[in-house]
C-alpha cells in the first residue's frame, strides 16, 4: 500500500456553506484522499479591514458542517500558534503531525494564478505531494508560464472538476441581513446555530 493522502482545505468559512462541502467532497473522491483536514484560518492577512466573526464562532459552525462525515476533519493547526499564516508554514506542521502521509493542498484556480506572489512558493510546491486545484472560469491560470517559473510544479497540479456554484459567504452574509432567504445554502446544523446566536443579523448596519 501506498502512503494516506491527506487532503489540505484552508479557509476563513465564515459561514461554511454547502458549496465548501460540495467542493471538498469532489476532492476527496478525484484526488483519493483518506482523510481532508478543514483548516480554519484565524486572521487572514487577505481580509484585513474586513468584520469577520471570532475564530471561535467560526470553528463551532465548521465543527456542526463536518459533523456527519467522518473523513472531514478540523485542524487546529493554525488557531493553535500566532500568525502570520503561510501556506507552507501550515503543510510542514501538518508534516510533522503525519510524517507517513502525502498532503494535498487544494486552492482554487485564482490562488494558482497568483502562486508567484505567494510567500515561499517553490518551497510549498516541494512540501506538498500534489496541489488540488479547484477551476472557475476565467482564473486565467496559464500553467506552462507558471511551469517556467517552478519547474516540476505541473507533474503536482491535479485539477478538480466540480460543479459551478455561485455561492459566496459573502453573500450568505448578505442574504441573513436583509432578511432574505438563505436556509438552502447552508448545512443544517450550521444553519440552526446561525438562526440561535443571531450571527450576521447585524451585517444591515
Amino acid at each position: 500500500m501506498g502512503a494516506p493522502r491527506i487532503g489540505i482545505f484552508g479557509g476563513t468559512f465564515d459561514p461554511p456553506h454547502l458549496g465548501h462541502l460540495i467542493l471538498a467532497a469532489e476532492a476527496q473522491d478525484q484526488l483519493g484522499l483518506e482523510r481532508l483536514l478543514w483548516v480554519l484560518t484565524p486572521d487572514p492577512p487577505h481580509k484585513q479591514g474586513q468584520v469577520i466573526r471570532p475564530a471561535e464562532v467560526r470553528l463551532q459552525m465548521v465543527q456542526a458542517a463536518l459533523a456527519d462525515n467522518p473523513a472531514f476533519e478540523l485542524s487546529r493547526v493554525e488557531l493553535d500558534r500566532p500568525g502570520p499564516h503561510y501556506a507552507l508554514d501550515t503543510v510542514r506542521l501538518l508534516q510533522d503531525q503525519f510524517p507517513d502521509a502525502d498532503l494535498f493542498y487544494l486552492i482554487g484556480g485564482d490562488s494558482l494564478h497568483d502562486l508567484p506572489t505567494w510567500h515561499q512558493p517553490a518551497e510549498l510546491i516541494r512540501a506538498c505531494a500534489g496541489l488540488g486545484v479547484m477551476r472557475r472560469p476565467g482564473d486565467g491560470v496559464d500553467l506552462a508560464h507558471l511551469e517556467s517559473l517552478f519547474p516540476g510544479l505541473s507533474a503536482k497540479v491535479h485539477f478538480v472538476e466540480a460543479p459551478l456554484l455561485e455561492i459566496a459567504s459573502s453573500q450568505i452574509r448578505s442574504r441573513i441581513a436583509a432578511g432574505k432567504p438563505y436556509r438552502y445554502y447552508l448545512p443544517a446544523g450550521v444553519r440552526a446555530l446561525i438562526e440561535e446566536n443571531g450571527w450576521y443579523r447585524e451585517e444591515s448596519t
